[in-house]
């Protein structure tokens, strides 16, 4: 059914309570992708963990401020990380290979691109790719908001055809987990209405992300045509299960969309690199979400927030606030301001180069 994997690992997931690495359940979990190597599946694990890792081996002084307490308890805890992943792996003599990035490992389509190259390149030579964000160097105004969004992100650079969330609670619950008679989730379209008001906002101790966080990006990443599944990492055999029986396991499955095209999968998750903002009145929202592929012309803006070059990411928003696209402008604030008023003029942002957010 699935031929090339994403699977990211939460913080939780791989540390037990007193924050220590949880070395069954990981060696379970490799044991798992292991034999889904076997079955001949093309697997890219994003594993959490260094932080968490790290608070298990030093104590930082509360005088280092959080930034540096980060990047202090990352680069010790990948180490212990990635030696722990290498020698269970090489027990099932399966070689792997750390990548760790940052996202502006990410901020143009080159880089883009170089990053594609080196991770389809370790698939193609049986190495399977253990990539976690950098937090030794990341600043905290560049960090990706949780591996979730890393994930994501590989996840349809790589075309995957799906992308697996392991997480401390078996999916997404229609009201409070704790509350007798709620149910987890089974299926979400991947442009279903917002679901914050069933997700708890709260973090885990160990990442940075929350529910309704994941919620997002799995959305996001549906809508690019990958099938989501947000799953119970602690579940005996739950990679195996959600990979042969789906239907059989208690999870949440955010169902795919259609996918688009190459240049609109590296548009999607550069919302961080726009240089600029505009925004549009209710006649040009409805008409990039018409069934019909339409580009964002002048007549249609009604702000624009902050100058911008040609080729520039625009992020564009309606009236209400509310985030509907990112794009490549086709030229600058300049062309932008004396074109506005003319009868034609070439569109601001193409379709091509245009990336439509679910509608909510």
């Amino acid at each position: 059914m699935f031929k090339t994997l994403t699977i990211k690992i939460g913080s939780n997931v791989l540390t037990d309570t007193n924050g220590m690495l949880h070395q069954e359940r990981i060696a379970h979990l490799v044991d798992q992708v292991a034999l889904l190597r076997k079955q001949g599946k093309r697997i890219v694990l994003v594993s959490s963990g260094a932080v968490a890792s790290g608070r298990s081996i030093v104590k930082v002084p509360k005088r280092f401020d959080t930034v540096s307490q980060r990047q202090i308890l990352s680069a010790v805890g990948q180490v212990k990380l990635v030696n722990t992943y290498s020698q269970l792996f090489d027990k099932h003599q399966i070689n792997i290979a750390q990548v760790l990035v940052t996202k502006e490992d990410f901020r143009t389509r080159v880089h883009y691109l170089n990053m594609k190259n080196c991770l389809s390149s370790l698939l193609d030579n049986n190495i399977i790719p253990i990539i976690n964000e950098n937090d030794a160097v990341s600043v905290t105004a560049l960090m990706f908001t949780d591996n979730d969004e890393l994930s994501g992100l590989i996840a349809s650079m790589l075309n995957c055809d799906a992308l697996i969330l392991l997480t401390n609670v078996d999916g997404i619950f229609n009201g409070d987990p704790k509350e007798e008679g709620t149910q987890v989730i089974r299926s979400i379209d991947s442009d279903t209405s917002d679901l914050s008001e069933y997700i708890s906002t709260t973090k885990s101790d160990f990442g940075r992300g929350g529910m309704l966080t994941k919620c997002r990006i799995a959305q996001k990443t549906a809508a690019s045509g990958i099938s989501v599944h947000i799953a119970n990492g602690a579940t005996n055999h739950i990679l195996t299960q959600l990979v042969d029986n789906p239907k059989d396991v208690i999870h949440t499955h955010i169902t795919p969309g259609v996918k688009p095209g190459a240049i609109k999968k590296w548009i999607a998750y550069s919302e961080g690199f726009a240089k600029a903002e505009i925004v549009i009145n209710e006649g040009a929202c409805n008409a990039l979400f018409n069934h019909k592929a339409t580009s964002l012309l002048l007549p249609g803006v009604v702000k624009f927030k902050n100058e911008f070059k040609k080729d520039d990411l625009l992020r564009v928003f309606d009236e209400q606030g509310n985030l509907v696209a990112i794009g490549k402008s086709q030229y600058d604030y300049e062309k932008a301001l004396k074109s506005q008023n003319e009868k034609k003029s070439k569109p601001l942002i193409h379709y091509d180069y245009l990336y439509l957010y679910p509608k909510k």
